[in-house]
């Protein structure tokens, strides 16, 4: 036996450990956050199909080889069976998605959401409907909130029309009611995905009175014509999650990589960037390519675009979205 086939020999066993470790470890973590109530399931069968292929290991390698490629194939069959639904009890602030009807320059919303929070997890419940016209569609804003790592940052737009009208168009994780957000469960399928309308004074208040989150305000540079492609695009969207839900997923469909996408359907030319995945960086992205506007430094637009302080010191009974835009 030659000394390179032996040392093939023994690289085998450590392939096929780190392979079954790998797919032992994500079954473990698809089973914990598809079935909460049976957590203890993520933990026992992955010991029992790690006990099989120890099993099956001692019939030779051709048979435990086997053994990993049933588990995958089966594992696999189920996450991918796995459908996003419309009809479970979802959490009351994102229990409607916006859904809209085009009659020439005007638009029918329907479900747009205009809460009063009263703490961060309490509101009082209002649902709306309302009309803009795509005609006196002025100003398209990226608000953008962070918490905790300056990395990650929640992204959403809203648009400006002559009415003094504000609607802010968000993707976010449809939660059900008894669930909290989990980046790691975004990878395995536990959340739908949800286009919210809503009042500035509600998802923006939201974030800069009840959570205290830095938000900041940015204007967009954009002709009509590319705002009222993007503003469509995002409708159709909500269209089609009405008539078909899909999954939210932490990385390729989340509040910016939808952004992302639905931008490139008005201006193809966008390049991506990591910044798109690395959201909190967005507006360096957005300032490099000259969405935001680069006559001043990055850095000076960043700390006049912060709106966190301004709108917590505004009187209750100011119009809270021209009072977060006074100085910008």
């Amino acid at each position: 036996m030659s000394v390179e086939y032996r040392a093939q020999r023994r690289r085998w066993p450590v392939l096929a450990v780190a392979l079954s470790a790998l797919v032992l470890a994500w079954t473990a973590a698809a089973l914990w956050f598809q079935f909460p109530a049976v957590r203890w399931l993520a933990l026992v069968l992955p010991l029992v199909l790690l006990a099989g292929l120890i099993a099956l290991s001692f019939k030779g390698r051709r048979a435990a080889w086997l053994g990993l490629a049933a588990i995958v194939v089966g594992v696999g069959a189920w996450f991918g069976a796995l459908q996003p639904r419309q009809d479970r009890d979802w959490a009351p602030d994102v229990a409607r998605g916006v859904t809209s009807r085009l009659e020439g320059t005007k638009v029918h919303l329907t479900d747009v959401r205009d809460f009063g929070w009263i703490t961060r997890d309490e509101a009082e419940e209002r649902w709306i409907g309302t009309m803009v016209d795509l005609q006196q569609l002025q100003t398209v804003d990226l608000v953008m909130t962070t918490w905790g790592s300056p990395h990650i940052a929640h992204t959403m737009l809203s648009f400006g029309f002559a009415d003094g009208q504000y609607v802010v168009l968000s993707a976010e994780i449809r939660r059900e009611a008894d669930e909290a957000f989990s980046e790691l469960g975004g990878f395995f399928k536990q959340f739908e995905l949800v286009l919210i309308a809503a009042t500035e004074r509600d998802i923006v208040r939201l974030r800069t009175h009840a959570r205290a989150d830095q938000v900041s305000l940015y204007r967009l540079e954009m002709t009509p014509e590319q705002r009222r492609q993007l503003f469509l695009s995002y409708l159709e969207l909500g269209n089609d999650l009405d008539r078909k839900p899909r999954w939210y997923q932490t990385i390729t469909t989340n509040c910016t990589t939808v952004i992302w996408r639905l931008a490139r359907l008005v201006a193809p030319g966008i390049p991506l960037d990591w910044r798109v995945l690395l959201s909190g960086h967005v507006p360096d992205y957005l300032y490099d390519i000259g969405v935001i506007a680069n006559d001043r430094a990055l850095e000076e637009i960043k700390q006049s675009a912060r709106i966190t302080a301004k709108a917590q010191a505004l009187p209750r009974d100011i119009d809270y979205s021209r009072g977060i835009r006074q100085g910008l």
